[in-house]
């Protein structure tokens, strides 16, 4: 495709006011105004003519093949000239080269980028910078390249389609260092270590008392039996099971600082995981929307964690409202021992949090349960901004009112017994490490 410059039409307008002042004073010689016009269009051409053909110029393209939701990446386009042996043709090339590149949502809402290099030798690269803001496949659809003659006065245009597929995975670039950093860190305060045996709940054998251990673990009768002093040891089951419910709806599909917060709340899910796994415990992953839409296989060991990394690239996001009751009721039914299960939600009205506290409130029958909320920092400073109008005092007024009705749930969560750990999307994931290392430490599991 070959058409004008902005610099053309410049130039080709100059020449209007010539025009009409020749058809105001001389109107029988009004035909020397499209002089100007003519000689514009003849070097148009001729510049077109003299740059390098579309037909030359090869484009390839190097991305990633996968990338973590939320990571930055960049794509590289190379353009080279070719002469007619296939060899590059370094002489005639133009200065400066234009890129623009199709892309789908999931890497820009804006549908794509445009960038500019220079040319050097006949070649060029040019690096776009592109942030994945979902998860799932992204394509890089076409490649336009353009580049102008040597008056800069037409632009030659060539279109390539590449169809190129970008996997947005779930974000676990620091799951395993950060993991094993966690795990690691917890061992050596003896959190972990001290949990294999004497403060566990189930029973392993009999021991002579020894000062600094509990006395509510004597056992009188056989202490009378054996007269001396025995007391009851136990150890801490490893093999626990965790469950992670992710709730996929309308709500969790509202972005904070950039990224929907079921992403947020799949990073600090398999963080969690990847520390449980190496702790010896048991984990799985539910992921719930308007129905129940995603049941892992429980999985033990490290070699584990990909299941789960599957299983959680498959959550989709869903715009609906989310069903608790149904939801929780289907995993309970799937639960036959006691297990820790760890919510990931979010309430935005008091109609659904009551279904949802009711939901719990069977669930906390038999399993420990741990709802994990996403503070909201646009809410918070909305309520405490300095209102400068009435908009203001309106918008903080709401905002005051949602906090309240999120710290009235939150309130009867713990008063039913549940767990409740809300926290900054950027620091949710080590706070429920922390949280979930103080609930083994405890024997709560």
């Amino acid at each position: 495709m070959i058409y004008p410059t902005a610099r053309s039409v410049i130039l080709t307008a100059l020449g209007a006011p010539a025009a009409l002042v020749i058809g105001v004073v001389v109107p029988q010689y009004w035909y020397l105004g499209l002089i100007w016009i003519v000689l514009m269009a003849a070097l148009i051409l001729l510049d077109a003519a003299s740059a390098k053909r579309r037909e030359r110029l090869d484009i390839e393209i190097e991305k990633p093949a996968t990338i973590g939701v939320g990571a930055p990446f960049t794509v590289t386009s190379r353009l080279r000239f070719l002469d007619g042996k296939g060899g590059v043709d370094r002489g005639g090339s133009p200065r400066r080269i234009e890129v623009a590149l199709s892309v789908d949502e999931k890497l820009d809402t804006g549908g794509g980028r445009r960038a500019r290099a220079n040319m050097i030798d006949g070649q060029a690269e040019v690096d776009t910078r592109f942030t994945a803001h979902r998860r799932g496949t992204a394509m890089i659809g076409h490649l336009w390249a353009r580049w102008t003659g040597p008056l800069g006065l037409a632009w030659v245009q060539k279109r390539d389609y590449f169809g190129a597929e970008i996997l947005v995975t779930p974000n676990i670039g620091m799951i395993h260092d950060k993991g094993i950093q966690l795990y690691l860190r917890d061992a050596a305060h003896g959190l972990i270590a001290q949990l294999d045996r004497g403060d566990g709940t189930e029973f392993d054998s009999m021991t002579e008392f020894q000062p600094g251990m509990d006395r509510r673990t004597i056992d009188w009768k056989q202490s009378a039996r054996h007269t001396e002093l025995l007391a009851k040891e136990y150890r801490t089951e490893r093999n626990n099971h965790i469950v992670f419910a992710l709730d996929s709806g309308r709500t969790m599909c509202e972005p904070i600082a950039g990224l929907p917060r079921i992403d947020r709340a799949i990073s600090a899910a398999l963080l969690t995981a990847y520390v449980a796994l190496k702790a010896g415990d048991r984990a799985s992953l539910f992921a719930f929307a308007g129905r129940p839409r995603i049941a892992s296989p429980t999985v033990t060991g490290t070699r584990g964690f990909s299941t789960l990394q599957r299983t959680a690239a498959d959550i989709d996001y869903a715009p609906e409202e989310s069903n608790y009751t149904l939801a929780l009721t289907t995993l309970a039914a799937q639960l036959h021992r006691r297990s820790l299960v760890i919510v990931f939600t979010d309430f935005a009205d008091p109609t659904s949090a009551e279904l949802m506290l009711r939901a719990a409130g069977r669930m906390l029958d038999r399993h420990l349960v741990l709802f994990v909320v996403l503070r909201d920092a646009e809410l918070t400073s909305l309520a405490h901004a300095r209102p400068e109008d009435t908009a203001d005092v309106s918008r903080a007024v709401t905002a005051s009112a949602l906090l309240r009705e999120r710290a009235i749930v939150i309130a009867r969560l713990q008063r039913m017994g549940a767990h409740v750990l809300e926290a900054d999307h950027n620091e949710v994931g080590t706070r429920l490490v922390a949280s979930y290392v103080d609930l083994k430490r405890r024997s709560l599991l």
